[in-house]
């Protein structure tokens, strides 16, 4: 496999988004052995507000899972998508109507197309990074 690049934060500029806490996870998995499931369970216990969005589950980690960030009321901080890169353009349009200061694509995600929509719109973005490696390696 080709070595994906990545974005070109700093890692002081990672360490400022890990200060942000409010993230909603799209694609959040039941399956405890899936990174969609034990990243977030990471984040959540090292402090992160998690919002789940998967529409086929009703709660995960005891947390209410939403349908579409559209139905998410609370204020977002970071959208953090767990979906494959031919899949993220329709959720990152609709994220970006809900203003977060980021949107972070995880390990082995990168979409330049919805990269560059959400940049337009004022977002910063991380892709190809894991939060849990990042928090981990920085904070």
């Amino acid at each position: 496999m080709i070595a994906m690049e990545h974005d070109t934060h700093t890692d002081k500029q990672i360490q400022d988004i890990l200060s942000l806490k409010k993230v909603v996870v799209v694609g959040m998995s039941k399956n405890p052995s899936k990174a969609a499931h034990y990243v977030p369970r990471y984040l959540s216990e090292n402090g992160f507000a998690i919002t789940p969005v998967n529409p086929s589950a009703d709660e995960i980690l005891g947390k209410k899972c939403y349908e579409s960030v559209s139905d998410i009321d609370d204020d977002i901080d970071i959208v953090d998508i767990f979906r494959p890169s031919e899949e993220v353009l329709p959720f990152v349009q609709e994220a970006i109507k809900k203003k977060p200061k980021v949107i972070w694509l995880q390990e082995g995600i990168h979409n330049p197309e919805a990269e560059k929509l959400a940049r337009d719109a004022g977002i910063d973005v991380v892709f190809n990074r894991c939060m849990l490696a990042e928090h981990q390696r920085l904070c």
